[in-house]
């Protein structure tokens, strides 16, 4: 493990039962509040496409608009923010999803991607259930445009949401259980291999 995966693994705090009991949540703030490592993960991110002829990053609410605005400003594209329902001031796409406890919705602007079929890159802090981002897939592509990858900090890959995507994944770390603790999250940075289709 390399000196910026480490760093990005011990950076990760997890808070125990919240926010309910027996859940340990992902805390990003801690990585967020060290300006070069949240700069080091941004570059990461940045190396990773720069070469994939991105023409948008869509951030899902509400981290995936911290890393997704630095990250498209890097790549020189647009950003997209992918908002709750009710957030967005002009014409919406929406799509609905269930939850474990209910369901909610989603919007993008209808001309997001400036009314043109777009590549588009997704991203958020956290893959879990899969729910969120796959109702978020449906809305780029009721634009007319495509995911071509959507990349996550984190992957609770017990959760199974890798299997609700319809569009390539990449993911820097991993939790296998629900009790693990900070010392068992595996950060691994996953090599980019080839070019995106």
């Amino acid at each position: 493990m390399d000196n910026f995966q480490t760093k990005l693994k011990n950076s990760i705090r997890v808070v125990k039962d919240f926010p309910k009991e027996g859940i340990n949540f992902m805390d990003i703030t801690t990585v967020l509040n060290q300006g070069e490592l949240f700069n080091e993960l941004i570059e990461h991110l940045y190396n990773r496409y720069k070469n994939q002829n991105i023409d948008f990053v869509a951030g899902i609410e509400s981290r995936g608009l911290i890393f997704g605005a630095p990250l498209a400003m890097k790549l020189n594209c647009g950003f997209v923010p992918i908002r709750k329902a009710g957030k967005l001031p002009s014409e919406t796409y929406q799509v609905s999803y269930d939850l474990e406890y209910g369901s909610d919705t989603l919007e993008i602007h209808k001309d997001a991607f400036q009314n043109k079929k777009s590549r588009v890159l997704l991203i958020d802090d956290l893959l879990a259930t899969g729910g969120t981002s796959s109702a978020t897939v449906k809305l780029v592509e009721k634009t007319g445009s495509e995911v071509i990858e959507a990349v996550f900090i984190i992957n609770l890959k017990f959760l199974n949401g890798e299997k609700k995507l319809s569009v390539p994944l990449a993911t820097y770390g991993k939790c296998t259980t629900w009790k693990e603790k900070k010392e068992h999250l595996h950060i691994k940075i996953f090599p980019f291999r080839g070019k995106i289709a």
